[in-house]
C-alpha cells in the first residue's frame, strides 16, 4: 500500500500512533538520569531531593514526547502543522516557577538558589532524553556533577577578597559576656564587622562535662557579617575554643544552597 501525503498521517500504517519502545527508553534514560542528580541533592539533604528531581525530569520528558509523538492522529500534511518547540518553552517557563519556590531570603542572605537551578536542568537533561538527544542529556548530567562536586572544591582554593562578606553564627550561654570576647576575637584577627545581631534560643541543658550547673541556662545565638583576607573558617576554629561557646558556624552572607 502506497502512503497518499494528501491523507491525515493517522491514514498511513508506519504512523498510527509515536508510542513505541523507542518512547519508553526515552522516558526511561530521563528517570534515570534525573534520578541520578536527585540521589546527590537528597544525600545533601536538600529540601528538593530524590522524588522532586526525578518527577520533574520525568514529567519534562514526558511533555516532550507527547509533543514530539502524541498528535500524530491529528496531523495533516499543509493542512494542520505543530511546532514541538513551543511544549519546550512552556517546560522552561513553568520549571522556573518551581524553582523560585526553593528560594528564600532571610536578612541579606539568599538561599536555595543552587537546588533551584539543579531543578531546572534536571527539567532540561528530562527534555532533552524525551526529544531524543541521549548523548546531550548524559553529557549534561556528567557537566552537572561537574559543577556540584568539583567546582565547590576549586572555589575553596581561590584567594578571598578582602570585601566578601562572611556570616559567623555563634551560639552560647546568656549573661556571661561571651559577646565581647568573640568581637575582640575576631577583630584581633583583622576582621571588620559590618553587622550584629542576636536570637534567643530559650533555656537548653548544659552537656555533661563542661564544668556548668545541672541547671537549664538561657541560649544566645549571635550572627555577625564580617570580612577580611584572612580564613572565616579559621576564625571560627578559633570562637569555637572560647570557654562556653557551644556552637559556631561559618558561610557566606550570601549563601548559596550547595
Amino acid at each position: 500500500m502506497a502512503f497518499d501525503p494528501q491523507l491525515p498521517l493517522a491514514a498511513a500504517p508506519h504512523a498510527l500512533n509515536g508510542e513505541g519502545w523507542l518512547q519508553a527508553g526515552e522516558l526511561g534514560l530521563a528517570l534515570v538520569l534525573s534520578a541520578i542528580i536527585g540521589l546527590e541533592r537528597e544525600i545533601r539533604q536538600k529540601n528538593a531531593g530524590l522524588r522532586t528531581h526525578t518527577l520533574v525530569g520525568v514529567g519534562a520528558a514526558l511533555f516532550m514526547l507527547i509533543s514530539k509523538y502524541g498528535f500524530t492522529d491529528v496531523l495533516v500534511p499543509r493542512q494542520v502543522v505543530l511546532d514541538p518547540s513551543r511544549v519546550a518553552a512552556q517546560i522552561v517557563t513553568g520549571v522556573g516557577f518551581l524553582g523560585a519556590g526553593l528560594i528564600f531570603v532571610r536578612r541579606d542572605s539568599v538561599r536555595g538558589l543552587t537546588t533551584a537551578a539543579s531543578i531546572w536542568v534536571t527539567a532540561a537533561i528530562g527534555s532533552a532524553a524525551g526529544a531524543g538527544l541521549p548523548v546531550l542529556a548524559a553529557l549534561a548530567t556528567a557537566i552537572y556533577f561537574l559543577v556540584a562536586v568539583a567546582f565547590p572544591m576549586a572555589t575553596h582554593r581561590l584567594p578571598r577578597s578582602a570585601t566578601a562578606i562572611s556570616a559567623l553564627r555563634v551560639r552560647y550561654p546568656d549573661g556571661r559576656g561571651i559577646l565581647r570576647d568573640v568581637l575582640r576575637e575576631a577583630t584581633t584577627r583583622g576582621f571588620a564587622i559590618d553587622d550584629v545581631a542576636t536570637e534567643s534560643l530559650g533555656y537548653r541543658q548544659p552537656a555533661h562535662g563542661t564544668g556548668g550547673s545541672a541547671a537549664e541556662r538561657p541560649m544566645v545565638q549571635v550572627e555577625l557579617h564580617v570580612h577580611g583576607r584572612d580564613s572565616v573558617n579559621e576564625l571560627a576554629a578559633a570562637l569555637s575554643e572560647l570557654d562556653d561557646v557551644d556552637a559556631v558556624l561559618a558561610s557566606d552572607v550570601n549563601a548559596i544552597d550547595e
